[in-house]
Order: structure tokens, then C-alpha cells, then sequence
């Protein structure tokens, strides 16, 4: 699982909750990073913050899922738009582990839709 969020104590939260959960998890603090980071087969999962610094989370998804098959999350504040991108699910901050898990189960049903 890759996590994108330029927040460094919500990174490091939800690396050990992801962990604790029985998740493996790695993070960066932007879109260029994991756009650097990222490679086919490496990841089950992308949870992305929207309002990262320099390119967003919305647009590091959209140049993804372009020519990747990776369910992504976003987690952030903003609401969740009226039609979500494809290969998507939201997660709107703050949310219970309740709530993170259901969209981990949504995300692998969003590959290939």
C-alpha cells in the first residue's frame, strides 16, 4: 500500500494504523515522490491526500489510473464529488478505522470497473 499525505503526523498515524491493521504500508509527503516511487505490481493500493502541494492528489490519480490498473483512495476533508473518478474511492477526513476499512474493501472492487 502506498499513502500520499503531505501531513507528516497524519503520514505516520496512518502508517501504524494501516500496520496495525495487518496492512504493509510505505508513504511519501508528495505526488512527485510517489510518482518516483511507484511501479506495476508494487502496490494493491494508493490513499492519496487532494490537496497536496505542487501536483495534486486529484491530477497524481488521474496520470496514474491512466496507465495503471491500482484502485486509489482519496483521503481528504473535500466532499466527495456528485460522479466520482473511475478506478476511485472516497474517504472523507476524519474518519474511524471502521470507515478506512470499508474503503479498503470498496478500492479492490473499483479495479477494472
Amino acid at each position: 500500500m502506498l499513502l500520499v499525505e503531505d501531513d507528516v503526523d497524519t503520514l505516520a498515524t496512518t502508517l501504524k494504523l494501516l500496520e496495525a491493521m495487518g496492512h504493509w504500508a510505505t508513504g511519501v509527503k508528495s505526488a512527485e515522490a510517489a510518482i518516483a516511487r511507484f511501479f506495476d505490481g508494487a502496490f494493491d493500493v494508493v490513499l492519496v491526500d487532494i490537496g497536496l502541494p505542487a501536483l495534486s492528489g486529484h491530477d497524481f490519480a488521474e496520470r496514474l489510473l491512466s496507465d495503471h490498473r491500482v484502485p486509489v483512495i482519496f483521503v481528504t476533508g473535500q466532499s466527495e464529488p456528485a460522479t466520482a473518478m473511475k478506478g476511485t474511492v472516497w474517504l472523507r477526513k476524519p474518519y474511524t478505522v471502521e470507515q478506512l476499512m470499508t474503503a479498503l474493501e470498496r478500492s479492490q472492487a473499483v479495479v477494472g470497473t
